[in-house]
């Protein structure tokens, strides 16, 4: 299946719509949002264009491709107006024969792993980094952020088809991968 994994949206209208261009283009089958979809939360300062209410009304446009992974960021207040879920703390999924579980990181991470076999994918965002880093039993995952990107890193958002992922700028343009094997 080809997924879209995308980050810390956090209520900018403007990257959001970056989003919806790159949904467009890649043509997923399914978008996956790893949490903090429209508050901004009170360490960031305002993202471009930050217009909860028009996130809402694009990320309810696609509501029929979404799964949602609770952020910090995100209250039961968002679930009123949002149109799929959003307050589960984790999802798995697998791909190639490996399990990828996949949640916001800021109860699961690298310094309080969930319970992982060798092969495994830890794939969560929060950081706003983009990373890419093996342990000894899983391999850890970020798309970096759609809206509020950290450490001189990019807008970005992953993609994951036959067991390949590849994190790719707003513009589609891709700058790292990797492969489950």
């Amino acid at each position: 299946m080809k997924l879209l994994i995308a980050s810390d949206i956090h209520g900018s209208a403007y990257y959001c719509r970056q989003l919806m261009e790159a949904v467009e283009r890649e043509q997923p089958r399914r978008v996956l949002l790893l949490g903090d979809l429209l508050y901004h939360g009170p360490r960031n300062d305002l993202p471009r264009e930050y217009a909860p209410k028009e996130v809402i009304s694009m990320l309810n446009g696609i509501r029929d491709m979404i799964f949602c992974v609770r952020g910090n960021c995100e209250a039961e207040v968002d679930q009123m107006v949002l149109e799929f879920p959003v307050l589960a703390d984790y999802c798995l999924l697998e791909e190639a024969g490996s399990m990828i579980f996949a949640t916001h990181g800021h109860v699961y991470n690298l310094q309080n792993p969930p319970r992982l076999n060798k092969g495994d994918i830890l794939l969560h965002g929060h950081t706003h980094v983009p990373v890419c880093q093996p342990t000894e039993t899983f391999t850890y995952l970020n798309p970096g952020s759609v809206s509020i990107p950290k450490e001189d890193s990019r807008h970005s958002y992953m993609m994951l088809e036959n067991g390949v992922f590849l994190w790719k700028d707003l513009d589609g343009t891709c700058y790292r991968k990797f492969e489950i094997h």
